[in-house]
């Protein structure tokens, strides 16, 4: 009878020893499964740092034409040109194709930069500036770049009130460069004026 007992008691024990660290196993997985890397950017810190660059000029640019400096847009379009050329690209990770791609569209760039700069009229300034914003955008969708939240705003009436313009910023407040605080006739009564046309986010979770 105390054998029998013994051998119960044994086997019991046995059997919590094997629950527990079986339970234990199960719980580090569990652990190990919640506390994953943060993503790894698809870029180079290299190319990031020099992109964030790029569009914080571009961003200084952008608000040159809000207070209609025209002395302004020229140094920030310059300053925009010089991070343009100097963007590692070579730090890109992705195919030749793309590579390409993204050196075409930094030319453009560089290009309407100048023509910008050529533009006597205010007029011809913004027009330059949806140009240089077109191909920033095209820009920034090629690379994928993952730096951080870009918003892609438009404007209705950029142009002699009637047709669209667009501009980007790194929030969604509507601040908005054609229409800007001096203009000729709305003065800086439309400065709110705009929508949120698309964000663009390219940040990879794993």
């Amino acid at each position: 009878m105390k054998k029998a007992l013994l051998l119960v008691l044994v086997l019991a024990a046995a059997l919590a020893i094997t629950y527990l660290l079986l339970h234990k196993g199960s719980s580090a997985e569990t652990v190990e499964k919640r506390d994953e890397p943060l993503a790894v950017s698809s870029s180079s810190t290299a190319f990031n740092r020099s992109f964030s660059v790029l569009m914080n000029d571009y961003y200084k640019l952008s608000d040159a034409f809000v207070d209609w400096d025209t002395a302004a847009i020229r140094e920030k379009a310059n300053k925009l040109a010089n991070s343009a050329d100097s963007l590692h690209l070579n730090q890109l990770k992705a195919d030749t194709s793309i590579i390409q791609t993204a050196e075409n569209l930094v030319q453009s760039i560089a290009g309407e930069v100048n023509g910008l700069n050529g533009e006597t009229s205010m007029e011809g300034k913004k027009r330059e500036l949806n140009m240089i914003t077109d191909e920033l955008y095209s820009l920034i969708r090629t690379v994928r770049y993952d730096g951080g939240v870009i918003y892609h705003m438009r404007c209705p009436i950029a142009f002699s009130d009637s047709s669209e313009g667009y501009w980007l910023s790194p929030n969604n407040q509507i601040v908005n460069p054609y229409l800007g605080k001096k203009h000729p006739v709305y003065k800086d009564k439309m400065l709110g004026s705009g929508e949120v046309s698309d964000s663009i986010h390219f940040a990879v979770t794993q």
